[in-house]
């Protein structure tokens, strides 16, 4: 596996643990960033070398927090999900305003950036509803909606040939506007000057006007790019860091996206060489999708929602069989490149702590929901950066002293010696301002670690 963006010529001589080191250096030198005072470019530069800290487990000079601001921006705005899909500008001065009355107070630039809902109505996007599509407009803002994307006897066109597969069978059930593609033929029949008449699909209205959906689509992502930029670069200074790729467990791609959690639970028993050999190959798909992107030189961490690997999911046999294996095939070749895995860990671990801990000192930061912190500490804390796990539910209905007696704990007992990030278990809708300046509070009461 190659990078195609500008490294370094001896980047390829360097070790794991280096590349880790130059791309966070990277981040901490805010290279390529601008900041509106000086202040602020310090300000950021304070933040992220304790980022530096705990990803290097050591302890900074105070814990670092990423707060669960969610949708707040919006709702103190009085803007809701469909308006901020709808009208990003509305949702961007929304986020702008909260911005300048409370990132200094909470250390957290909050944004705003929706796919536009013109987007998704054009595309006909099948896997979730949003507002104004299948949830009500003052509804929450997306819904998954799953469904069986890949039948049971299509493995084998995954496995031969999976951008083919993609193009003319995924991407027509997943977004109504692909449809006309089924009328194509595999593109990879075009060989000579014959085959030219495999494009005759372009001469039928349907297939003309999916191309017309397509350049309307684009434009509309236009538009809403336009006015991010013109707003770009505002709160820089209170701390954000945009640096990170996105990745699935292959298990999740195929059970999320493909088959469906029914159906690939079945496919554990009924095909399961099949489902071994497809979860390869989309962990190849997923390593090459990373280390090909543009922005690679500038990425730091990489962050995989864990969905299926939880807890009561399935057994541990089948964890280490199905689940783990491809995953820490697509983990380790992105730590080779230096980069760190952030592994959100959806609902509870206690029962795959002793299992995952596979990887080098540094090279993986885990976000736990519901599992056991302390035990997690003691288990993964001389390896790994720990992160979570305030509950949801707390940050939305509970009391600030509560939110900052539950912080403290965290913070003393599984911030001791660094490597701790203190953030709630997941980010909900509807959280407490109150609550967020509990937080805070608790960090900057019991977060300073004494040198």
């Amino acid at each position: 596996m190659t990078l195609q963006s500008n490294q370094p010529e001896d980047w390829a001589k360097l070790t794991p643990e280096q590349k880790r080191q130059k791309r966070l250096q990277r981040m901490a030198g805010a290279q390529g960033m601008s900041f509106p005072t000086r202040e602020a470019e310090k300000a950021y530069k304070v933040r992220m070398q304790r980022m530096v800290d705990v990803y290097n487990l050591r302890e900074p000079d105070r814990v670092p927090v990423n707060l669960p601001v969610g949708n707040l921006p919006l709702r103190m705005a009085g803007i809701d999900a469909y308006t901020a899909m709808y009208e990003p500008e509305k949702a961007l001065e929304a986020t702008s305003a909260f911005n300048e009355k409370y990132g200094e107070e909470l250390e957290y630039t909050a944004y705003s950036f929706f796919i536009p809902g013109q987007v998704l109505d054009l595309l006909d996007y099948k896997l979730y509803a949003w507002p104004g599509h299948g949830i009500a407009k003052d509804g929450t803002t997306w819904q998954f909606k799953e469904g069986e994307y890949m039948t049971a006897d299509e493995y084998d066109d995954l496995i031969r040939d999976p951008s083919d597969f993609w193009i003319r069978k995924y991407m027509p059930r997943a977004f109504g506007v692909f449809e006309p593609m089924k009328l194509f033929q595999p593109f990879t029949n075009i060989t000579e000057n014959v085959h030219v008449m495999q494009f005759m699909p372009l001469a039928m209205p349907q297939v003309q006007e999916m191309l017309q959906k397509l350049i309307d689509a684009g434009k509309e992502y236009q538009k809403a790019m336009q006015i991010i930029m013109m707003r770009s670069g505002s709160g820089v200074g209170a701390g954000a860091f945009l640096g990170g790729a996105f990745a699935k467990a292959p298990f999740d791609t195929i059970g999320d996206t493909l088959r469906g959690t029914t159906n690939i639970m079945q496919d554990m028993f009924r095909r399961p060489d099949k489902l071994l050999e497809a979860l390869d190959k989309v962990a190849d798909l997923t390593i090459s999708t990373v280390l090909n992107s543009p922005f690679i030189n500038n990425m730091t961490t990489v962050m995989y929602p864990l969905h299926k690997g939880a807890d009561g999911w399935m057994s541990q046999k089948a964890f280490d069989t199905f689940y783990f294996p491809s995953l820490k095939k697509v983990m380790d070749a992105l730590i080779e490149e230096g980069l760190i895995q952030t592994l959100f860990a959806e609902g509870s671990y206690n029962t795959r702590l002793e299992y995952i801990d596979h990887f080098p000192k540094g090279a993986v930061t885990w976000y736990f929901d519901r599992t056991d912190m302390v035990r997690a500490k003691e288990i993964l804390g001389k390896k790994c950066c720990l992160q979570g796990n305030v509950p949801s539910s707390m940050i939305v209905t509970g009391k600030p002293e509560e939110v900052k007696e539950y912080c403290r704990h965290l913070i003393e007992t599984v911030g001791k010696g660094g490597g701790f990030i203190l953030s709630a278990g997941s980010v909900s809708d509807n959280p407490k301002l109150e609550n967020l300046q509990a937080m805070m509070a608790a960090v900057r009461e019991y977060g300073y670690y004494k040198k």
